[in-house]
């Protein structure tokens, strides 16, 4: 997910991050909010959170050593148990662990609970499962779009199990490929909660094993935020994690919170036969997407389908079902604190973000200060300690961080990280960090809204100009009579610096990345424009998104020259 989509939410926005390009004044850290799993407010104030006590789920407390007998894994140090230690077997330590095997390292990855962390397990992957299953079912039941295609199908149904079958699997899949990719690099995993007990040394689980480290990482993920004054039970108030599970299908839910996770769910939710109540405490449903993109997005994802909704208020209580009653949901105006309204339902979804899964890491034992449960941390991962001082070889990704929550983003940093350990110097560029939301269709963006962008060029004195492209105009859309989305491009006219990307249509999700790639690259429009697109295929939404940029004469960037073979 992070993030997710990701991002942590107020009411219904993820965390996301601060400024990457530049190095912050350690004194004077606050780790920022932003709506939405890949949206970020770079030189934009912040937005603070109230967030309740997050505790920790139960921890298994062996503490076993799995090694493969392989010698990809390096050699170890003399002084030292291992030259990196990472805690933590999401995503992002998953990736760190093999960069860091690559790299000759002598690695070990702790993990408490499962491997592969929130995304695979509880997040990214089964939601993924059942996304794929909503998609299919909104296919089969759309008379009008199969007799445009010259298809007659019979009445579509689904068996409940079986989907949740489905994603549970995909899920169990995943998780074993990640175990045995490790496994068969040589990385030691070591099950246990890791606790930091003193410089470059951690505690594993309840016993007295202490394990060193010359460099270690904190990659321990997050946990599902749920406000005060919400009682979840699990059955008919509940959570994500919860969702995922697919325990039942109520025929009527409240999803409150109308970020990338609600957003998903309700695709989820609705294809499946149930009615959706959004919950949103800002005055607008999707409040991290670019207006533009939000405002399409919710006359063909909201408006049509059996979703309705309350803006500006707060679910003050939820109180699950029981002694045959509904789920009593009681709201009040964001703005004057007034009662506003109660709903009975038969479930609701809390889909308020996440919360940094940071408590009991031992991280009083080095003077560092979590800032509202986030480690804080400098542009290269290194974790800033309560003095605002650098702690030596200890870095924080991911979630945990709060730079920007998603599963990819900490993956990217905690490769940052063994590139910095090995001797490279390295900073993540997280304007080139793409997130999508995969709803039907889905909606994808990378770097900065028209908002953001517009503030940004008023601050530095740059102009900021916009142009967009249809689906409608591109023949594999109309093939798959899937025209309905548009792209738009954010850029500066003077040099032609791309500042943002956002997507809405058939195959957003992968459509962005040469976008991405591009912001990564520094790649310019007027050398983009030049790119080869295959026809007829939907990355031609792009390629006339940068041809219809207008940019001032000049030097592109140098390009070169062509080797004959």
């Amino acid at each position: 997910m992070q993030s997710s989509l990701s991002l942590s939410f107020s009411s219904s926005a993820a965390t996301i991050p601060r400024s990457h390009h530049h190095s912050l004044p350690v004194t004077n850290f606050k780790p920022l909010n932003l709506r939405f799993c890949g949206l970020r407010r770079e030189a934009f104030g912040s937005t603070s959170v109230n967030r309740r006590q997050v505790h920790l789920p139960c921890r298994p407390h062996s503490n076993t050593v799995v090694s493969a007998a392989l010698s990809a894994n390096g050699t170890p140090p003399k002084s030292f148990d291992y030259d990196l230690l990472i805690i933590g077997a999401g995503v992002g330590g998953h990736g760190a662990a093999l960069h860091a095997v690559e790299k000759g390292l002598k690695t070990a990855i702790v993990e408490g609970d499962v491997v592969g962390g929130t995304c695979v397990n509880r997040g990214c992957v089964p939601s993924k499962a059942l996304l794929a299953v909503s998609g299919r079912m909104r296919e089969l039941k759309s008379d009008h779009h199969l007799k445009s295609l010259g298809l007659q199908v019979s009445a579509a149904g689904y068996d409940r199990q079986g989907v949740a079958d489905h994603a549970n699997n995909l899920a169990t899949k995943i998780r074993s490929n990640l175990t045995n990719s490790m496994k068969a690099l040589g990385v030691d995993i070591l099950t246990g909660f890791g606790s930091i007990v003193g410089p470059q040394k951690v505690k594993i689980g309840s016993s007295d094993k202490i394990v060193t480290a010359k460099n270690i990482i904190i990659a321990t993920g997050s946990v599902p935020f749920v406000p005060k004054g919400i009682e979840v039970d699990g059955k008919t108030v509940i959570t994500s994690d919860h969702a995922l599970k697919l325990e039942s299908v109520p025929d009527w839910i409240a999803i409150v919170g109308s970020g990338y996770i609600g957003l998903e769910f309700s695709d989820v939710y609705t294809a499946l036969g149930s009615e959706v109540t959004f919950i949103e405490a800002l005055d607008q449903l999707m409040p991290g997407f670019d207006p533009e993109i939000s405002k399409l997005a919710q006359r063909v994802l909201i408006n049509p389908r059996n979703i309705d909704y309350h803006t500006g208020v707060f679910a003050t209580k939820i109180t699950p079902a029981r002694d045959g009653k509904p789920v009593l949901i009681e709201l009040i105006d964001a703005k004057t604190k007034e009662p506003k309204d109660t709903l009975e339902v038969d479930a609701a979804l809390i889909a308020t973000g996440r919360a940094p899964f940071t408590q009991g890491l031992g991280l009083e034992n080095i003077d560092v200060v979590t800032q509202r449960g986030f480690v804080p941390v400098d542009e290269r991962m290194r974790v800033i300690d309560a003095k605002g001082k650098l702690v030596p070889n200890l870095y924080c990704i991911g979630d945990a961080n709060g730079k920007m929550m998603l599963a990819h983003a900490a993956s990217a940093q905690g490769i940052s990280v063994v590139e910095q350990v090995t001797g490279r110097d390295h900073v993540l560029n997280h304007l080139s960090v793409p997130a999508a939301c995969f709803t039907h269709p889905e909606i994808s963006m990378v770097g900065l809204t028209e908002p953001q962008a517009r503030e940004k060029g008023e601050k530095e004195g740059f102009e900021v100009s916009v142009t967009k492209t249809s689906f409608k105009a591109n023949t594999k859309a109309l093939a798959e009579n899937e025209g309905e989305g548009i792209a738009k491009l954010i850029y500066r006219p003077d040099n032609g610096e791309i500042l943002g990307v956002h997507i809405f249509g058939l195959h957003a999700a992968d459509l962005i990345h040469e976008a991405s790639n591009a912001i990564a690259l520094g790649t310019r429009i007027q050398d983009i424009k030049l790119a080869v697109h295959a026809h007829p295929t939907l990355s031609e939404v792009l390629d006339e998104l940068f041809k219809s940029a207008k940019v001032k004469e000049q030097a592109s960037n140098p390009v070169s020259e062509p080797v004959a073979v």
